[in-house]
């Protein structure tokens, strides 16, 4: 058996704060309609900061914390549909910023909110075939920029940030025994294209999404654990998605798993999509909730719509 484990993450949070309040001035809205309805809050928005900022702060401090050089980086996957240009990838401008080696394998891909761990999946195949065995997988957006904040039912919700993730993969590693999944859907949750004329803002049939994700969440948890061979005892924590505590809640109820071993950061970060798993991830590690040889079991959801699960291990 051949696969990855994470050697160090990072994470980058644009400093302007946004709180409940703040929000309520500019919608009709309230601290308590928020909380109660989604768990969130306070949530980041960029300002000055870049996407490309953002992604190459995270994956420095993933290098950092991991202890390992750029030039011996052999691929960086971007998870976002949020980046700064459509081409080049915000990939592309991490190997710039980060001087990582022209040869490494440097590209986006965008499964919204399953977007990292559709990533470190991909990350998993490529790097059995790469010179170098690390890795640096990124999930980053700048949801601000593609909300109505004339829309109460979307605008509270989302974040920006990035989060970083340097893998290693190892003959002798365990397989991250993903499980993806994606059912075609442009009604329920979508941002329109630039060959449309609407405006890019994020549009979601809120009970629709919910309907989803409660049934998603632990079927693709339950799938992942049969792949492994293994029952929910086995797993130190699960990961979750950041999209709204509610589902949390659900799906940690469906699974009959102790509500402590599903730790959260939603109520300081809000739904920030593909960055969600990875800067819930880092907060974990940086804090000593994972440590070496632990199991976390991470489940994404989405738009697309999509699903993903995976079993990370510390290395």
């Amino acid at each position: 058996m051949s696969g990855i484990k994470i050697r160090g993450t990072g994470r980058f949070a644009p400093a302007k704060i946004v709180t409940n309040d703040d929000l309520a001035k500019i919608v009709d809205t309230s601290d308590e309609w928020i909380t109660t309805r989604t768990g969130i809050q306070t949530r980041h928005h960029c300002t000055t900061e870049t996407h490309t900022d953002m992604c190459v702060g995270a994956a420095r401090q993933a290098l950092e914390n991991a202890g390992i050089s750029p030039e011996d980086i052999g691929a960086c996957v971007g998870a976002t549909f949020s980046s700064d240009y459509l081409s080049p990838s915000a990939a592309c401008m991490v190997q710039r910023g980060l001087g990582l080696p022209h040869d490494a394998v440097c590209f986006d891909l965008n499964a919204a909110c399953s977007g990292f761990l559709f990533a470190i999946h991909t990350m998993e195949c490529l790097l059995a075939q790469a010179p170098r065995k690390y890795g640096l997988v990124l999930g980053a957006e700048i949801l601000s920029r593609v909300m109505d904040f004339g829309d109460r039912s979307t605008c509270v919700l989302f974040g920006d940030g990035a989060g970083a993730a340097l893998v290693e993969w190892g003959a002798n590693y365990p397989s991250l025994h993903a499980v993806l999944g994606c059912r075609g859907n442009s009604e329920v949750l979508y941002v329109p294209g630039v060959n449309t004329a609407a405006p890019p803002h994020v549009h979601m049939d809120g009970q629709s999404v919910f309907r989803f994700a409660v049934e998603a969440v632990p079927r693709c948890a339950r799938e992942v654990l049969d792949r492994a061979g293994l029952t929910p005892e086995d797993i130190d924590l699960f990961v979750f998605h950041q999209a709204n505590q509610r589902i949390i809640d659900f799906a940690v109820k469906k699974l009959g798993i102790d509500p402590a071993r599903c730790p959260g950061n939603i109520e300081r970060t809000g739904n920030t999509s593909a960055a969600s798993v990875p800067l819930l991830l880092d907060e974990l590690v940086g804090g000593g909730a994972i440590t070496s040889g632990q199991k976390a079991l991470c489940v994404g959801f989405g738009g697309g719509l999509t699903w993903a699960g995976a079993l990370l291990e510390l290395a």
